[in-house]
């Protein structure tokens, strides 16, 4: 069996899961995470993991996989609200881009309802952590 080939890419802030605000982000980092996924789909899903606080580093990113990778899901933190540049990029690439959030954004102010990538993703997902990354994985399996 092949397995697919697949990348997590976190943008700003989301390097400091474990530490920020864990009240809304829970305790645990993003590679603690990562290392639970890698093993749950090491048969079917073959996961790379980037994450950076710039934008273009997001985009180059985007342009690296997006022709020949089966999936991506996309947590571009607080770009999701402003970067039409990031919106652009997915909507320039084949690869189905799914959009997650880790908290509830429509429960937090009001600027975060807003997101420009969501009409150029195949779905969106809020609202259940962590978990949030693995349910996006399995529309991948």
């Amino acid at each position: 069996m092949v397995r697919k080939k697949i990348l997590i890419l976190n943008g700003p802030n989301l390097n400091l899961l474990g530490t920020r605000e864990p009240e809304i982000y829970g305790h645990q980092t993003f590679e603690q995470f990562l290392d639970i996924l890698r093993e749950k789909f090491e048969k079917q899903l073959d996961i790379e993991y980037f994450q950076s606080n710039e934008e273009g580093a997001i985009i180059n990113k985007l342009h690296e996989v997006g022709f020949t990778y089966e999936g991506i899901l996309l947590n571009a933190g607080g770009y999701t609200h402003t970067s039409i540049a990031i919106a652009d990029a997915v909507s320039s690439i084949k690869t189905p881009v799914i959009e997650v959030h880790i908290s509830n954004v429509h429960a937090r102010e009001s600027f975060r309802g807003h997101s420009y990538l969501s009409p150029n993703c195949k779905g969106i997902i809020v609202g259940f952590g962590l978990r949030g990354y693995e349910l996006g994985l399995y529309s991948f399996v």
